[in-house]
């Protein structure tokens, strides 16, 4: 606990996502430092981060660094870097967190906090991250939908979390099917991103369109199927018609989104394809589960990255 009774969060990766958590938490007064790149922190420092809600607008002024080393003393990280960076950010967080610290991976994919772990030895969290994001100017974090998070009832560290979350009135649910929830998630991601990305369209704008559904449909009858393989459950899925449902309930209630796979494509950025399509591709191979959509997707978004990449 820090000097005044207070928990000080460090969000490492502060875009979007990390942004919108960590505004939350700052407009709480809760102590926070946004660790991200020089742009989104010059403008932070100078002006505040300006959250543009759905709910409300409004100014606050956390601390913000473009340093991993103003993550030193945090109680609670929330890791928000990109899956690619995963590895090498972890890393160079345990050589600089103190013992006891509560670090939360809030990405996209299942395995992250494996990863995190075996990369780090850190013993990460997962959590599942529902929100609908983006940062249409440096220091500005526009919300457009939804904004809670999932964690899991069997681990004992999450006091601190719910503390924290409850008091920035950050809806956060408690799970005892975590694995099942994070795979949850990628079933919608998997549905969604990869099309909208590729379709450069919003979630509405896909369920608009027939030949679109059927593909979101022939997405996550695979990404199921790999689930089960695997000998996951992911709650409220239990068969192909209500997880289809589900993803289209997704779109609707994030029409106006445009996924963060489309948002990295527009920047001419790597996406996080590998831990989504390219990740249920990977584990339908090694099962024996045919994932020949999913595959397309990630290929060609893998294709589409070459350009500005110059990499295979």
């Amino acid at each position: 606990m820090s000097a005044g009774g207070k928990h000080r969060v460090a969000v490492v990766g502060a875009g979007a996502v990390g942004g919108y958590f960590g505004g939350m938490l700052a407009r709480a007064g809760i102590p926070v430092v946004l660790i991200g790149r020089p742009s989104f922190v010059e403008a932070v420092r100078r002006s505040g981060l300006r959250i543009d809600s759905i709910r409300f607008q409004e100014t606050v002024h956390p601390d913000a660094a473009t340093e991993l080393a103003a993550a030193a003393g945090a109680d609670v990280v929330l890791f928000s870097v990109k899956t690619t960076d995963t590895v090498p950010v972890s890393k160079q967080l345990a050589a600089i967190l103190p013992q006891g610290s509560l670090v939360v991976s809030m990405q996209n994919g299942v395995n992250n906090a494996e990863v995190i772990r075996e990369a780090s030895g850190i013993n990460a969290l997962p959590a599942v991250v529902y929100v609908a994001a983006s940062v249409p100017a440096p220091g500005t974090v526009k919300h457009l939908g939804r904004g809670d998070i999932v964690v899991g009832s069997q681990d004992g560290r999450i006091g601190p979390l719910a503390e924290i979350f409850a008091a920035a009135t950050i809806p956060c649910r408690i799970s005892e099917n975590i694995e099942g929830e994070l795979w949850t998630k990628l079933v919608w991601n998997c549905a969604l991103n990869a099309v909208s990305a590729l379709g450069r369209v919003t979630y509405g704008e896909i369920i608009a369109n027939g030949d679109a559904r059927r593909l979101v449909e022939a997405v996550v009858q695979e990404t199921l199927s790999v689930a089960r393989a695997k000998g996951v459950h992911p709650p409220g899925l239990e068969d192909a018609k209500a997880a289809v449902a589900g993803a289209f309930k997704v779109a609707e209630q994030m029409s106006a989104t445009r996924s963060s796979t489309a948002q990295d494509l527009v920047r001419g950025k790597p996406t996080e394809i590998d831990s989504l399509n390219g990740y249920v591709a990977r584990t339908g191979s090694q099962l024996g589960v045919p994932t020949p959509v999913n595959h397309a997707l990630y290929t060609l978004i893998k294709l589409y990255e070459t350009g500005f990449t110059g990499k295979q």
